[in-house]
């Protein structure tokens, strides 16, 4: 027992937007049983572009029931029955949050006939609803409205059951079958070549563009996990329409995953990840020698294009670490604050002696920092992750000889990868958690 669902919203996410009209078709597999179709006022502004693409307007939803009034009557016709309707997930994303806003719970298995069309009639450049019912000479009446287009999806639905000569239809419904819940243009190839291991997942539009980088523990339980579920916010919403399809690298272990992600998303900047597109240290501690060849030690906020003697959130932790080095080794604090004490036309002490003590400081600096390796044996093939004096070198394999060797010995074995705070801090907090696979090096 069907239920052939189309709807009209105010916009392409549920949280934010509301349903303006739906049409269920009941269908038993053979025949049509009954039509329910209502517009319905969303209590909010329909966009010019969207009331002039289905011909819905503010007035003439004006006196239309609000979803929560028909609500009932909705949850009851679809909650015995298989939810069809062509790019499922967008339809039962808005009609399910809309009716958990009214107290209901829907919860039934979904018929992608985007999905069905492309098995059961292969072959076709798009599948949108225009394009195939062209292609396969089913006439829409009234396009871009609720019951025009359900019917449409409807004489869709019995050409796919018609031609259906492999059960997709009953191998879609049989358990939990993943492709319900996968956008309509990812290929199920792309999730069953999943492993279930540590790696970084990437999720790629129409024209083969990164828009999404993820990490996991388990690659195939994770990219499902993107998909099994129905977030009704905008971004999730939109990322489900883009996505195309997906790739992935294995990795040896969550903490490489980790690092891995880092680098991409700072490689990459796909437009779907928020996090680490941003430097997450705002100040830096940086060298420089001015014209009249002096050394200066310099707090600045943090400058992309120079690599830091060391970076900090706090200006004032800055300041105390300038302070010391300059009260240890007698700097000038004209050339480390620029803000305070003896003019630099004032100074007359020799530019190569002066800049001995300020190496000095920077090389005392850098021996307080930390140089060690993190040994991950939680694989066949154990991994080194190298910092040296405070700063993410990169990963390699370790051999359990390697303890007994040199730094600069292990440092040939390993691929050097951008140092960022974010890794950093990822290594020091695995090294906290796990002390016993932290080797030091002097």
């Amino acid at each position: 027992m069907y239920a052939i669902v189309d709807i009209e919203t105010t916009g392409g996410y549920a949280n934010g937007n509301g349903i303006t009209e739906i049409a269920i078709i009941l269908h038993n597999g053979r025949e049509v049983e009954g039509r329910f179709h209502t517009l319905i006022n969303p209590q909010q502004v329909i966009p010019a572009y969207i009331a002039s693409l289905t011909g819905i307007t503010q007035e003439m939803v004006a006196d239309a029931p609000v979803f929560e009034k028909v609500a009932s009557n909705i949850f009851n016709l679809l909650k015995d029955r298989v939810f069809v309707a062509h790019n499922v997930n967008f339809d039962f994303s808005f009609i399910k949050h809309h009716l958990e806003l009214s107290g209901f719970e829907l919860n039934t298995k979904k018929l992608c006939t985007v999905r069905l069309a492309r098995k059961v009639f292969p072959g076709y450049r798009r599948y949108s609803l225009g394009n195939i019912c062209d292609e396969l000479s089913i006439v829409i009446d009234n396009r871009h409205r609720a019951m025009g287009d359900a019917a449409a999806t409807t004489i869709l639905f019995e050409k796919i059951l018609a031609n259906d000569a492999d059960k997709h239809v009953i191998k879609m419904l049989k358990g939990k079958n993943k492709e319900q819940y996968l956008p309509p243009n990812v290929p199920t190839k792309d999730l069953d070549s999943l492993p279930s291991t540590p790696g970084v997942y990437y999720f790629y539009d129409q024209r083969s563009k990164i828009i999404y980088v993820g990490k996991a523990t388990n690659l195939q339980k994770r990219v499902r996990s993107h998909f099994s579920n129905n977030d009704s916010g905008r971004r999730k919403q939109e990322l489900l329409k883009r996505v195309h399809s997906i790739s992935h690298v294995c990795c040896s272990s969550e903490l490489a995953a980790l690092i891995l992600e880092s680098n991409e998303i700072r490689r990459l900047w796909p437009e779907f990840n928020r996090s680490q597109k941003r430097y997450h240290h705002q100040y830096g501690l940086y060298s420089f020698e001015d014209q009249k060849g002096y050394l200066h030690i310099v707090i600045e906020k943090k400058l992309p294009q120079l690599i830091p003697l060391y970076t900090f959130n706090l200006l004032h932790e800055g300041q105390v670490i300038l302070r010391k080095l300059v009260r240890d080794y007698n700097l000038y604090e004209a050339f480390c604050f620029n803000m305070m004490g003896a003019e630099p036309s004032l100074i007359t002490e020799d530019p190569h002696s002066y800049n001995q003590r300020v190496l000095e400081a920077i090389n005392h600096f850098h021996s307080q920092l930390p140089t060690f390796a993190i040994v991950d044996e939680a694989t066949e093939k154990p991994t080194c992750f190298l910092l040296e004096k405070g700063r993410y070198y990169g990963m390699g394999s370790w051999e359990t000889h390697f303890q007994q060797t040199s730094l600069e010995i292990i440092k040939q074995h390993i691929t050097q990868q951008s140092d960022n705070d974010y890794i950093r801090g990822l290594i020091h907090q695995y090294a906290t958690k796990y002390p016993e696979r932290k080797i030091f090096f002097n």
